[in-house]
C-alpha cells in the first residue's frame, strides 16, 4: 500500500517535476550501468595477467603487459572523468544552469543593442558561451589524457604549446562552423510553418554532406598536413586493387598524424566519382618518422634493406618498429574499400538520415509543450534553441541508448563482412597480419568481457576477427 501511494503521490505531482526527475533518474541509470560494464572489463585487466593459450602465437608477454597497464590507466581515467561529467552535468540541471546561461546571453546581446525580439542572436551567443564552457572545464581532462596517460605509455607526439595552439584553432574552426549553421536551421524552424521539420531535415542533409565531401580537402588540412603519396610500388598497387573493384579513385594522401599521435588509421571520403584515400604515416613502415627515430635511436642509418647492421640491432628494430609493410596495408584498405563495395557507407548515411528525420518529426510534435520548457527552468518563454536542447539531448536519450546499441551491433556485422571481401581480394593472410600489428602498435587489449565487448566495442574482438580470417587464410 505504501509503494502505491509513494507512486500516487509521483503522478500528482506536476508534469514538469515528473519530467526533470525522470530526466535525472535516467541520466544516473545510464552512467551507473556504463560504471557496471567498465568494471567488469576492469576486472578483466586486473586478473588476466598473462598470455591465453589462445593468443600465445599471436601476441608476446611484452606487448601484452604493456597493453594491460595502458588499459588499466584508460580505465582509470575514464572513471574519473565519467563521474565529474555526470556531476556537473546534474548540478547544471539542479541550479539552473540553462536558464542562467540563456539569461546572461540575453544580457549580453542587450549590451550590443540587441532586444529579446532578437531570438536567434541570443541563441549564437548561448551556443558561444556553451561550448566555450564546455571547452575550458574538459581542458584539464584533455590536458591529463594527453599528456599523462598518453605520454606514459609512448602514444603522444605533441609539445604543451602545440597542444593549446591545437585547441585554440579546433574551437575557432568549431565556431565558424557551428553557428552560420545553427542561426540557418533556427531560422528556417521558425518559417517553415507545420511542415518546418521537413525543411530542417533537408537543410541538415545538405549541412553533413558537404561537411563530408570539404572536410579532408579545407578542414583537416588546418591541422594536419597532407601530401600526396609518392610515386612508386605502393601507390601503383593501391590504384590496381582500386580499379579491380571499380573504385573511382582519383588521390591518395598520407597525413602527418605522428606529429600529434603515435597512433594509426586510414579512410576514404568524398562522392561519387570522385574519391580520395588518407593513409596515417603511423600506418606505413617505410614512411612513419617514428620509425626514423627508432632507427636513430639504435644507431642505425635509415636503410630499407638493413644491410650491414647486426642482427641484434635488427631484431631490436623489427620489433620496436610501427606500421604495417606495403602488403598488409593494401589488406587494411582492401577491408576499408570493402566497406564501399558492400554499400555500408550508403546504408550507414541512409539510417542516419532516417533517424534525422524522425527525430525532426518529433521535435515538431513536442515543441509546443510548454511544460518540457518549465521542467527546465523556462516559465515565461520558449526559445527554440533551447527547445532542440532539452528534446534532442534530454527527451530522446532512453531511444539514443538504444539506437547506439543497435548500430553497435549493425557495425560489427559490417566489419565481418569488409574482412571478408578482404580476404575475397586475395588479402587473408596480409591482413591477419595487419590486425596483429596494429593491435599491438595501438595496445590493444586482446581479451574482453563479453557484456562489456556487446554493448561498446563497434569493431569485433581482435580474437574473432582473426579466427574468422583463420579458415581462408593463404599460405
Amino acid at each position: 500500500a505504501g509503494m502505491w501511494a509513494s507512486l500516487d503521490a509521483v503522478w500528482e505531482m506536476p508534469a514538469e517535476k515528473r519530467i526533470f526527475g525522470a530526466v535525472l533518474l535516467f541520466s544516473w541509470t545510464v552512467y551507473l550501468w556504463e560504471t557496471f560494464l567498465a568494471q567488469r572489463q576492469r576486472r578483466i585487466y586486473k586478473t588476466t595477467t598473462r598470455v591465453p593459450p589462445e593468443l600465445g602465437q599471436i601476441m608476446d608477454s611484452e606487448t601484452f603487459e604493456k597493453s594491460r597497464l595502458y588499459q588499466l590507466d584508460k580505465s582509470t581515467f575514464s572513471f574519473w572523468s565519467g563521474l565529474y561529467s555526470e556531476i556537473e552535468g546534474t548540478l547544471i540541471l539542479l541550479f539552473g544552469g540553462i536558464p542562467y546561461l540563456w539569461r546572461l546571453s540575453g544580457r549580453f546581446c542587450g549590451y550590443a543593442g540587441f532586444g529579446t525580439e532578437y531570438e536567434i542572436t541570443q541563441s549564437l551567443v548561448f551556443l558561444l558561451l556553451a561550448t566555450l564552457f564546455s571547452a575550458l572545464t574538459g581542458l584539464p581532462w584533455s590536458l591529463y589524457n594527453t599528456f599523462v596517460i598518453e605520454e606514459k605509455h609512448g602514444f603522444n607526439q605533441q609539445t604543451l604549446g602545440f597542444f593549446m595552439k591545437d585547441a585554440v584553432k579546433k574551437f575557432i574552426v568549431t565556431q565558424c562552423i557551428l553557428l552560420p549553421v545553427s542561426s540557418l536551421l533556427l531560422y528556417i524552424i521558425k518559417i517553415g510553418g507545420d511542415y518546418f521539420f521537413i525543411y530542417a531535415w533537408l537543410f541538415t542533409l545538405v549541412v553533413s554532406l558537404v561537411l563530408v565531401t570539404i572536410y579532408a580537402d579545407y578542414i583537416a588540412p588546418l591541422f594536419d598536413k597532407f601530401t600526396p603519396l609518392p610515386e612508386g610500388k605502393l601507390k601503383q598497387e593501391i590504384e590496381v586493387m582500386a580499379k579491380s573493384i571499380d573504385f573511382p579513385l582519383t588521390k591518395v594522401y598520407v597525413v602527418e598524424g605522428s606529429k600529434r599521435s603515435s597512433h594509426s588509421n586510414a579512410y576514404f571520403y568524398g562522392f561519387f566519382k570522385n574519391k580520395r584515400i588518407v593513409l596515417f604515416d603511423t600506418l606505413l613502415e617505410e614512411y612513419s618518422v617514428l620509425n626514423k627515430d627508432i632507427l636513430e635511436e639504435s644507431g642505425m642509418e635509415p636503410r630499407k634493406d638493413g644491410e650491414g647492421d647486426s642482427e641484434e640491432i635488427k631484431a631490436k628494430v623489427k620489433n620496436k618498429k610501427q606500421g604495417c609493410k606495403n602488403e598488409e596495408v593494401l589488406a587494411v584498405l582492401g577491408h576499408e574499400l570493402g566497406h564501399w563495395k558492400l554499400g555500408h557507407t550508403v546504408k550507414n548515411i541512409i539510417i542516419s538520415q532516417m533517424n534525422s528525420f524522425l527525430c525532426f518529426f518529433l521535435f515538431a510534435v513536442l515543441i509546443g509543450r510548454k511544460e518540457l520548457f518549465a521542467a527546465f527552468g523556462f516559465y515565461n518563454s520558449q526559445p527554440t534553441l533551447i527547445g532542440l536542447l532539452i528534446i534532442f539531448q534530454f527527451i530522446f536519450s532512453p531511444y539514443n541508448e538504444v539506437l547506439s546499441f543497435c548500430l553497435t551491433v549493425l557495425s560489427r556485422r559490417f566489419e565481418f563482412q569488409a574482412d571478408a571481401f578482404a580476404k575475397k581480394l586475395g588479402k587473408a593472410k596480409d591482413l591477419y597480419s595487419a590486425l596483429i600489428k596494429l593491435n599491438k602498435d595501438n595496445l590493444g587489449f586482446p581479451v574482453s568481457d563479453w557484456l562489456f565487448s556487446m554493448w561498446h566495442y563497434s569493431h569485433p574482438p581482435l580474437l574473432e576477427r582473426l579466427q574468422a580470417l583463420e579458415s581462408s587464410k593463404q599460405d
